[in-house]
């Protein structure tokens, strides 16, 4: 998949909406989600939001290792991060939220964690898939944000083949987003059934044959990307 800037911008953008409203996203945002193991409440933080129980150790382990200003006050959570619930200590949450908004060393570390930890192993998926449309990298980038992966149960649920084993690229990406749009409008977990707002916004993007993601701006909950 070899991705213009300017679609890169937009992919990211059109995710960063998804996950904090903002096209540019929200670098000190933090959400507590009763999404955890066994639905136990987590913190989710940052541009692209990663979750307590999930990546945000290796975020602030990065950090911390990049000598930021709260560098020090933030070490001592590393290991307690995904082992000790947090979502109610409130000088770590302060903490994380000061970090992004008084230190350019943690936003340089959530878009270098972003793209290491999700883009380049969604884009190396994509590849290995025989995936080249740029619709298609955000559709794959978004799983591996909101899911962490292109799920097997739902790949299980539909029949299309992915273009390395021969199949239709459009006919497969159709497929595999109407299926992620009703596991999500259905989930057990009332939060997941309200994420279907991005699986609606990508289904009108393949509606519109938006394959090249040069259509804008796309609308993402009232919010226009321009990729800028």
């Amino acid at each position: 998949m070899d991705l213009t800037a300017k679609q890169r911008r937009t992919i990211e953008q059109v995710v960063n909406v998804f996950e904090t409203g903002s096209p540019e996203g929200d670098y000190a945002l933090i959400s507590i989600y009763e999404d955890g193991p066994g639905n136990a409440r987590q913190i989710t933080y940052g541009r692209s939001q990663t979750t307590e129980y999930s990546k945000l150790r290796d975020l602030v382990a990065l950090y911390v290792r990049s000598g930021g200003l709260l560098s020090s006050e933030l070490a001592g959570y590393v290991e307690r991060i995904g082992v000790t619930p947090l979502t109610d200590d409130e000088e770590f949450k302060t903490l994380l939220q000061r970090a992004a908004r008084e230190d350019v060393v943690m936003r340089q570390a959530q878009d270098t964690f972003f793209d290491e930890r999700y883009f380049q192993p969604a884009l190396e998926w994509a590849r290995q898939n025989g995936f080249i449309l740029p619709l298609s990298g955000l559709v794959i980038y978004d799983s591996y944000i909101h899911s962490g992966a292109i799920l097997d149960l739902l790949r299980e649920r539909f029949s299309e083949l992915t273009p390395a084993m021969g199949g239709s690229e459009v006919d497969w990406l159709t497929a595999y987003v109407k299926v992620r749009h009703e596991w999500l409008s259905n989930h057990s977990r009332p939060i997941l059934r309200k994420t279907n707002y991005r699986t609606q916004c990508l289904l009108g993007e393949i509606r519109r044959g938006n394959w090249n993601l040069d259509l804008l701006p796309i609308q993402v909950n009232g919010v226009d990307v321009w990729g800028e």
